[in-house]
């Protein structure tokens, strides 16, 4: 598969994430079947901007790298559980069922 075609991919499934919800980015690789955690997290790194980026976490639940505060203050306002500074992943996390 193409790279673009991978990003794209990427890119739809966290369009889908609702809000107050997240996906880690190997949950994202998973459910695309290719690619692993890096792979999506270079793709939202390049293309994220026009997409909810701050769903897309850490499998932790730690937030975006040099993003943390926006992403909390996003997270905040959609009412997505949180512990501390980080996301309440047992909680929030989010998994497309089709």
């Amino acid at each position: 598969m193409a790279d673009d075609d991978f990003a794209e991919l990427v890119l739809t499934v966290v369009e889908r994430i609702p809000p107050g919800r997240v996906m880690s980015y190997g949950a994202i690789a998973d459910y695309l079947g290719r690619g692993g955690p890096r792979q999506v997290g270079s793709v939202m790194a390049r293309e994220g901007g026009g997409v909810p980026w701050h769903r897309v976490v850490a499998a932790n639940g730690r937030l975006v790298p040099g993003h943390e505060q926006e992403a909390l203050r996003r997270h905040r306002q959609e009412g997505t559980p949180l512990k501390s500074d980080k996301v309440d992943m047992r909680r929030a996390a989010w998994y497309p069922e089709d």
